[in-house]
């Protein structure tokens, strides 16, 4: 395993951040840490990376145990944090080097940020202030330092927060592609984000872990199967036709002549909706059926 986090408990002041957490990562995966603010996950990354000390519990990583003065955890670690401390002052390549000079891992330092920016795309930038730098750019730096001494696992804390849809893109694919070798946690509120990079998912809620499903399996936690079915008929019917069918919970119209229909249960339901649309004389122009999406399950785990 390449994070083991066994019964972790901390407390700040008489407030319980985190209650027993106990949960593995194994080498390779891709893993999303997911909860509502102030759940506890920031605290729990900076304690995995040995950041903060908990008041009870262990924290292993590849077998070793992690804590404030372990520095050989932090050498196999890369770690990018909410709020991507950097110096605004310090050119890109300069601070790159600075970083990789650090970590003493035995490749000149050169080769090791001429690589880092390739892999990142900073090539562009990489001769301007980091304080002159969009965004988008300075959190490619920040992974960029997270990423320079070749870690193999990586921890993310919201790397995305603030970037517009294109640049959380290019964030995702970068993520996705250091996965490929690595084990990489990351927080985020972008469920689209997990959905599409991650292989799991661990949901917190008061300082409590909730969910720790494979993504396949996470949508299960739905209390009951529910389908959501979006058609569009070639003409009006009034609201009641559709409202008093037996298989359907609710119906409503959104524009002109298509609706949103949710029934309860796993059968499907588009054929009953086609049989309808057949005794009432209506042709279905359209006919989509919308899964359940992670965001659903986020929402009933944390009672949002």
């Amino acid at each position: 395993m390449s994070i083991v986090v066994q019964e972790v408990t901390k407390f700040f002041g008489r407030q319980k951040a985190l209650d027993n957490v106990s949960f593995e990562v194994k080498t390779g995966e891709i893993v999303g840490f997911l909860g509502p603010n102030g759940a506890g996950k920031s605290t729990m990354m900076k304690i995995i990376t040995g950041f903060i000390p908990a008041n009870s519990g262990r924290v292993y990583i590849n077998d070793l145990e992690t804590g404030n003065d372990n520095t050989e955890v932090k050498k196999i670690i890369g770690y990018l944090p909410e709020n991507n401390p950097l110096y605004p002052e310090m050119y890109v390549r300069e601070y790159l080097g600075f970083v990789a000079s650090v970590y003493k891992s035995g490749i000149p330092v050169k080769k090791q940020v001429d690589n880092i920016i390739k892999v990142t795309g900073l090539a562009p930038e990489q001769n301007k202030k980091i304080g002159s730098l969009s965004k988008g750019y300075r959190q490619r730096v920040g992974l960029a330092q997270a990423l320079i001494h070749d870690p193999s696992v990586l921890i993310l804390d919201e790397a995305t927060t603030g970037l517009d849809p294109n640049q959380i893109v290019e964030i995702r694919n970068l993520i996705k592609e250091a996965g490929r070798e690595k084990t990489v946690m990351f927080s985020t509120h972008i469920m689209q984000e997990v959905e599409a990079i991650c292989d799991r998912v661990i949901i917190i809620d008061k300082g409590v872990i909730v969910a720790n499903e494979a993504k396949s399996n996470i949508y299960s936690m739905l209390r009951q199967p529910r389908q959501i079915i979006q058609v569009e008929f070639d003409k009006d019917i009034p609201e009641i036709s559709l409202q008093g069918y037996a298989i359907v919970k609710s119906a409503r119209k959104i524009k002109n002549n298509i609706w949103v229909i949710e029934a309860e249960g796993d059968e499907d339901i588009r054929p009953a909706i086609f049989n309808f649309a057949v005794r009432n004389n209506l042709t279905v122009l359209s006919l989509q059926k919308n899964e359940n999406n992670l965001e659903e399950v986020f929402r009933h785990l944390t009672n949002g």
